[in-house]
């Protein structure tokens, strides 16, 4: 499940008790929107840190994550202490869903006094990412950066895995989002026309990993599709993760409880 945290969700423990039943009907995970604000006619918006730190005390199998966080508006230091302890509330099941974000769909950047300029936040979430992994380790962190600065700080507790598993979003055919997917555990292409063009990225990934034709055992591919599309052409192409795809112009609770009841497709 990829849950909008939007009006009638926007409340966490809402969210919750529908995480505790997606874990009842088999679904695999259950992930969130991040946003600010969202257009009309949304008018409530959710947390998606306080909303995951609630899933994660109703729930015991379910994967959870922000998908996907625009890493260009938290500050690292912060985010890394978030994860960490969300991975450690959930005994390491957290994946963090990270890209660029945009502006178009709300104006949360320009709005807010971020970034606008795409190249800009590019750089602030490769360095916000360096800080998160090096952290991650409980190693003394020292990073001076363009955008940011850490000054020999170790960041306790670790994840209870050891390390949260990272999920890159980026449009199909952009080289510079999957090239950063590589650096870490997955790779999300957005707005997918077709099975093909999962096809297309998936091979442009085994490329760039030049192992023989192959992802490396782990890496995952993520894809989301409306409830009632068949996932199976995806997993064809490589799909590894599928996310239900909700339409926040026309959420309803009924329908997503609806929904979480049925159970996923298989």
């Amino acid at each position: 499940m990829w849950v909008p945290l939007f009006d009638e969700l926007a409340d966490p423990s809402v969210v919750a008790r529908l995480a505790a039943t997606a874990e009842e009907a088999g679904w695999d995970g259950l992930f969130v929107w991040d946003h600010l604000w969202w257009r009309e006619p949304v008018e409530a918006v959710g947390d998606p840190c306080v909303t995951l730190a609630a899933v994660a005390c109703a729930t015991e199998r379910l994967r959870i994550g922000p998908m996907v966080t625009p890493v260009a508006r938290r500050r690292p230091a912060k985010l890394l202490r978030e994860t960490a302890a969300l991975d450690v509330l959930s005994r390491g099941r957290l994946t963090l869903g990270v890209g660029l974000g945009s502006d178009r769909f709300a104006g949360e950047f320009s709005r807010s006094g971020e970034a606008v300029d795409d190249r800009v936040r590019a750089e602030q979430l490769d360095e916000s990412l360096q800080i998160l992994t090096a952290g991650w380790s409980g190693e003394p962190v020292v990073h001076r950066g363009r955008h940011h600065r850490v000054d020999d700080v170790r960041f306790l507790p670790r994840p209870a895995q050891g390390s949260v598993p990272i999920w890159v979003a980026g449009f199909p055919g952009k080289r510079r989002p999957l090239r950063r997917a590589t650096r870490y555990d997955g790779f999300f292409p957005v707005n997918l026309a077709s099975p093909d063009e999962l096809a297309a990225a998936t091979g442009q990934l085994r490329a760039a990993f030049d192992q023989g034709g192959r992802l490396p055992t782990g890496f995952d591919v993520v894809v989301a599709l409306e409830p009632h599309v068949d996932p199976r052409p995806y997993e064809d192409a490589g799909a590894t993760w599928c996310l239900t795809d909700l339409d926040p112009a026309t959420l309803r609770l009924a329908d997503v409880r609806a929904l979480v009841e049925a159970g996923p497709q298989r």
